[in-house]
C-alpha cells in the first residue's frame, strides 16, 4: 500500500490534463485504456454501501470514502495538502495516471515528455517491473482480495506508446 508520489514541488494536474496528449490512438489512447479500467471507477467503489459495510467489518468508524486505508488504493492526492492540486484534479478519478506515474505537473508539457529521459529527470516515473507497483493494492492485505494474476492484469491495463518497443 502506497500513497501519493510527489516529486519535488510537482503539482497533481489530473486525467484531463494527461488526456490532453494521451486520447490519440498514435500514441497508444492511454486515457481509453483507463477509462475503461476499474482503476477509472476505484474512488466510485468507495461510495457503496457495499464498501461501507467492509469498512465496518475491518473496525473502521468513517464510511469507507473518508477512511485512509481504503482511499490509499482507490484514490490519488488523497494524502497531500490541497495547494498540491491543480485546478482540474479529481480525486473522484480514482487510480489515475498520476497513482503510479507521479505528480505531472513538472513533466506534462510536449516539450518534456517528448524526451523520455527528460521526463524522468523532472518526475515521470516508469517502471521496468510494474507488478512490483500493482502489488501494493493488489495483495491479501486488501479485504476483497480473490488473488492476483499479474500477467492477466496487466494485459488489461497496458498503456505503451505503440511506437516504443517494449
Amino acid at each position: 500500500m502506497f500513497g501519493s508520489l510527489t516529486f519535488g514541488g510537482a503539482k497533481y494536474v489530473g486525467t484531463k490534463s494527461c488526456g490532453m496528449c494521451h486520447k490519440k490512438d498514435d500514441v497508444g489512447n492511454q486515457i481509453k485504456v483507463w477509462k475503461n479500467s476499474k482503476h477509472a471507477n476505484a474512488y466510485k467503489a468507495l461510495q457503496t454501501e457495499k464498501a461501507n459495510e467492509i469498512a465496518k467489518g475491518k473496525g473502521f468508524k468513517t464510511k469507507a470514502v473518508d477512511t485512509k486505508e481504503c482511499l490509499k488504493c482507490h484514490a490519488t492526492g488523497y494524502d497531500v495538502n490541497k495547494s498540491m492540486l491543480e485546478e482540474d484534479f479529481d480525486i473522484a478519478d480514482g487510480v489515475q495516471c498520476e497513482t503510479c506515474h507521479g505528480a505531472g505537473s513538472e513533466f506534462n508539457t510536449k516539450n518534456i515528455m517528448k524526451d523520455k529521459n527528460l521526463a524522468e529527470q523532472k518526475g515521470l516515473l516508469l517502471y521496468k517491473n510494474p507488478n512490483d507497483l500493482c502489488v501494493k493494492c493488489h495483495n491479501k492485505q486488501s479485504p476483497t482480495f480473490k488473488g492476483f494474476n499479474f500477467k492477466t492484469e496487466w494485459a488489461k491495463i497496458e498503456h505503451l506508446d505503440p511506437k516504443v518497443k517494449k
